[in-house]
C-alpha cells in the first residue's frame, strides 16, 4: 500500500488558508509577510519532492498551482511525476498540458484504490477541503506540518470539526527554528 502524506503550512490556531498569497482571504500570504524567512525551516519541502512518487490535489489547489508550478524551478520535481486531481466538476479539457500526466479522480474511493497500487508515497499539497475529507475517511498516513507562530482567527482549517473517534498520531520528526516555525512530522497510528 502506498503512503498518503498531507503536507501543510499551518498557523498555531489551525488555519491553512492562502499561505502563499492566494486571493480572497484577508490574511493571504501569511507565511511570507508575517514570519522571517529562514531557508533551513523549509528543508522538508525539497525532501518531499525527492521522496514523493505522485502528487494529489483538490480542484481548487490544482487550478491555483497548475498555471504556475510547471514553470517554477522550485517545483521541477513535481512536473515529471504523475498528478491526480480529486474533483466531481473538473473535465479533461480543464487540465493544463504543460504539467505532465494528470488523472482526475471522482471520489475518495478512487483515492483509496490509488493507495492500493504499486509505487512510492503520494503527497497532498494545499487542498484544504480534500485534506479534511481524506483525514475523516482515514486515508492519510502521515502529516508534514510547518507550524507558524501566528494566530489567524478565521480561515479554512487543517482538520474538520467532524465528531469522530480519537485518532492517535506518533511524532516521528520535529525541529524548531529561530523564526518560531516548528516542523512536526506525524505518522497516523492504526
Amino acid at each position: 500500500m502506498r503512503t498518503l502524506i498531507s503536507t501543510a503550512f499551518v498557523s498555531l490556531d489551525g488555519v491553512v488558508e492562502a499561505p502563499g498569497g492566494e486571493p480572497g482571504y484577508r490574511n493571504s500570504g501569511w507565511t511570507f509577510k508575517d514570519v522571517e524567512f529562514l531557508p533551513e525551516a523549509y528543508e522538508i519541502k525539497g525532501r518531499e519532492q525527492e521522496e514523493s512518487a505522485a502528487l494529489l490535489l483538490g480542484r481548487v489547489s490544482y487550478q491555483a498551482f497548475s498555471p504556475v508550478w510547471p514553470g517554477m524551478a522550485e517545483f521541477a520535481g513535481y512536473k515529471a511525476m504523475p498528478k491526480y486531481v480529486v474533483s466531481t466538476t473538473l473535465g479533461e479539457g480543464d487540465l493544463v498540458d504543460t504539467w505532465g500526466e494528470t488523472t482526475i479522480l471522482r471520489s475518495l474511493d478512487e483515492v483509496a484504490a490509488l493507495k492500493e497500487t504499486e509505487g512510492g508515497p503520494i503527497i497532498v499539497h494545499g487542498s484544504a477541503s480534500l485534506g479534511r475529507a481524506l483525514s475523516d475517511a482515514g486515508l492519510i498516513d502521515r502529516y508534514h506540518l510547518l507550524v507558524f507562530p501566528l494566530l489567524l482567527g478565521a480561515g479554512k482549517r487543517l482538520f474538520s470539526e467532524t465528531d469522530k473517534d480519537v485518532q492517535k498520531l506518533r511524532l516521528v520528526e520535529y525541529a524548531a527554528y529561530g523564526n518560531g516555525i516548528q516542523k512536526q512530522v506525524f505518522d497516523v497510528v492504526r
